[in-house]
């Protein structure tokens, strides 16, 4: 039920928004030198890593690592960045990963290839075994804000609650917080 959920809802997304994605690659192209696409290795089920499709946000020559790592994370930050993010549009291409079966519409965000403190707290708590999610419990809990012990932990929740009913409040909590901007720090 949950990768049928998957393959409509990112064939969905993509039909539906397929104007937006395209106004916004141009926005990005537009607003600073590089690519519209940043291509992210990440971490995803059973500790694999795959290719994330992100609108890039950054610019080039940023160091490939968690932004909250950054001693400067503004300077990397494009202006379009920065609102791409604070309305996470700049996720809307990993329906492409949905529909792929690397992710999944819900699941736990997936970490950076580099994120060994976060994939080991997952992978002790059996979180692994999840394709990681375009949205998640931990993101709609505090995103950015939280530490990661903390989001591994909810993490881990999410695998215990995992049912349709938790994954649509998820969506629906996920949908008013991106509106909304809240969590994001950077």
């Amino acid at each position: 039920m949950k990768r049928a959920l998957d393959i409509v809802g990112g064939l969905v997304g993509l039909i539906v928004l397929s104007p937006l994605l395209v106004g916004l690659a141009l926005a990005v192209r537009l607003g600073s030198p590089g690519p519209a696409l940043h291509l992210s290795k990440r971490v995803g089920r059973r500790n694999r890593i795959f290719v994330m499709p992100k609108f890039r946000t950054m610019r080039l020559g940023a160091p490939d690592v968690a932004t909250h790592l950054l001693a400067d994370p503004d300077q990397w930050v494009t202006p379009l960045g920065r609102f791409l993010r604070r309305t996470s549009l700049d996720e809307i291409p990993q329906l492409w990963s949905v529909l792929k079966g690397d992710m999944s519409l819900v699941g736990p965000r997936p970490a950076l290839f580099n994120q060994d403190d976060l994939v080991a707290l997952r992978t002790k708590a059996g979180v692994d075994a999840l394709r990681p999610g375009l949205t998640g419990w931990a993101q709609i809990n505090g995103r950015d804000e939280l530490p990661i012990p903390e989001k591994a932990e909810l993490d881990r929740q999410y695998l215990e609650r995992m049912s349709f009913g938790f994954d649509l409040k998820i969506l629906a909590v996920t949908a008013l917080s991106a509106l909304s901007g809240r969590g994001v720090s950077h």
